[in-house]
């Protein structure tokens, strides 16, 4: 899942949050490989009534490049990005971390607890591994700023060099989607008035 915005841009507008779903949604496409992302709106629920002022009009406009074919908007299920306010972004993304760390440490207490639980621990050991490298930033290596011209990709402060090599790697893989040539050929869509 491509979260837009996590952190760089706290106070937004509804045409920030738009462009943040275009993107996302070019991202999603040509350096993930996704066919037609799925683009949702973090919000406090379905409704185009719900939410404050932002993303009651933000949602609007989401749904609007929806109907006309240049977003796949979902309202309900799940998405492919995240369209979020960079403090709200932020607050899920450390949420998420911290709850996997809270599972993780819950998970490995269970498991030693007792010689059964042990066993099972050897069982499901493979399983486990793939669950935990799946939650490990450092398989990403760090988050892409969009709608630059050259790749940039920040990288946690604590990174260690796996993190750095797969930063690296996401940044190439930029370069091979041409993320900047295709964001270019598609600004003239990310204005919220037409």
């Amino acid at each position: 899942v491509v979260l837009v915005d996590c952190g760089a841009n706290a106070e937004c507008t509804v045409e920030y949050l738009v462009q943040f779903a275009y993107l996302g949604s070019i991202y999603a496409a040509k350096a993930l490989g996704m066919e037609k992302p799925r683009v949702g709106l973090l919000n406090i629920g379905t409704e185009d009534s719900k939410g404050d002022q932002l993303r009651r009009d933000t949602y609007l406009a989401l749904k609007e490049a929806g109907e006309a074919g240049y977003l796949n908007f979902i309202v309900k299920g799940g998405c492919d990005v995240v369209v979020a306010d960079g403090f709200s972004g932020n607050v899920m993304l450390k949420t998420i971390e911290g709850v996997g760390s809270f599972m993780g440490r819950e998970l490995k207490g269970m498991f030693l607890s007792s010689l059964k639980t042990k066993i099972a621990a050897l069982l499901v050991k493979s399983g486990l591994d793939a669950f935990k490298e799946r939650l490990d930033p450092d398989t990403i290596g760090g988050t892409p700023f969009l709608g630059l011209q050259k790749p940039v990709i920040k990288a946690h402060g604590s990174s260690k060099a796996r993190a750095i090599e797969n930063a690296v790697y996401q940044a190439a893989a930029g370069v091979k989607a041409d993320l900047a040539g295709e964001i270019e050929a598609k600004i003239g869509l990310m204005k919220t008035e037409r």
